[in-house]
């Protein structure tokens, strides 16, 4: 896992060759496309939504395959071992409670 988040901002563009990090760029202002009235018109503001969430997910740091199966074995083993825990401490107070209230 080491050179991973340098590599992956080296591909983004946020890392400078010799290893620094870049500043980031200035919006570039305005949408294009705006009517007189300064309305974006809804293809236009669909079309540029959708780029701007292809943009961010390319963006982000992706698990490995590895990763996720483990991380995924780690939620079920501890989702288990909650079941476990809840099911006895039901069992043990319905037992205590049928121990007080038989006659």
């Amino acid at each position: 896992m080491d050179g991973e988040p340098s590599q992956t901002l080296s591909r983004q563009g946020q890392l400078r060759p010799e290893g620094t990090v870049a500043p980031r760029r200035a919006a570039t202002g305005a949408p294009q496309g705006r009517s007189p009235g300064g309305r974006v018109s809804p293809g236009r503001w669909l079309a540029e939504y959708l780029r701007d969430v292809r943009g961010e997910l390319g963006r982000v740091l992706w698990p490995k395959r590895a990763e996720v199966v483990n991380y995924s074995w780690v939620v079920f083993t501890t989702l288990v071992l909650i079941a476990l825990l809840i099911f006895g401490l039901n069992y043990l107070f319905a037992r205590g409670v049928h121990f007080l209230f038989a006659s």
